[in-house]
């Protein structure tokens, strides 16, 4: 029978993975796991944080930490048992990078009076410690690959806007939004294949995201509040379309447009 109980410490957390990782007595499926396969569920508890905070579930944010703590604890005990680094390596990287990156708190950087100022300052000690780093080829080569698309063009776009790539005003981007959304109107009535067509939405959205960025809006966030809208919208809809005893697919689009705009008066 198992001697490890529920604890309060980190330490209970790293022992519980390291026994399910031993090649004896350990659980089949957490052995055969390796950091790509396990990868996928990092970036899901990421999205299960930040869902909890958007529904204001505090009791089920607690469990959601726990859980993308696991994540980390999971890839730290691979990461020990090839020799690369160990959870006390993971500590001491991210304490030694926040206290550098925090001068004015931790050291003699000078004052910081507002949350503007710290984010220029922010970006200034990353690309002090990026320019620290045994170089890559291109400037964009440590954006991460596996970001989601939106949040990955944000970093690009603030990347190329750090050597002067950049719109000088949120109305030139404007103009540029106007400009894509035009070419894709173009793009359809001249028979563009679907690739063509992908392209064209794809700079639309890219353009879209500098628009965000330019005023200071986090196009995820943007994204997900509209999101959360249009479920809250579709599913007022729905009661009151079983009010009537039918379900959407039996209402005409007018019907629903119709309900739509009731939903938005009461939203």
């Amino acid at each position: 029978m198992s001697n490890i109980k529920s604890s309060r410490e980190v330490s209970g957390l790293i022992e519980i993975m390291r026994r399910l990782r031993d090649p004896d007595g350990g659980c089949p499926w957490d052995r055969e796991q390796t950091f790509a396969t396990i990868a996928p569920y990092t970036i899901e508890e990421a999205y299960e944080v930040a869902g909890a905070i958007e529904d204001m579930d505090w009791v089920g944010l607690k469990d959601e930490l726990g859980d993308l703590l696991l994540q980390v604890v999971y890839h730290t005990r691979m990461a020990e048992e090839a020799d690369l680094f160990a959870f006390g390596d993971v500590v001491e990287a991210i304490t030694g990078k926040m206290v550098a990156r925090h001068p004015h708190v931790f050291g003699a950087g000078g004052a910081i009076h507002d949350a503007a100022a710290q984010m220029v300052a922010w970006e200034e000690h990353k690309r002090r410690e990026r320019a620290a780093k045994p170089q890559k080829t291109g400037l964009l080569d440590d954006v991460p690959r596996a970001l989601p698309a939106l949040l990955r063009a944000e970093k690009i776009q603030k990347r190329m806007a750090s050597v002067g790539f950049d719109w000088d005003s949120a109305e030139r981007v404007l103009e540029k939004v106007a400009e894509e959304a035009g070419e894709i109107v173009s793009a359809r009535a001249d028979g563009a294949s679907h690739s063509e067509l992908e392209g064209e939405i794809g700079d639309l959205l890219f353009v879209l995201a500098n628009l965000a960025r330019h005023l200071k809006v986090d196009p995820e966030a943007a994204l997900r509040a509209t999101n959360a809208k249009v479920t809250r919208r579709f599913a007022w809809i729905e009661a009151a379309l079983r009010a009537q005893g039918r379900q959407p697919a039996e209402a005409s689009l007018e019907e629903m447009e119709a309900l739509w705009q009731e939903a938005k008066e009461v939203d």
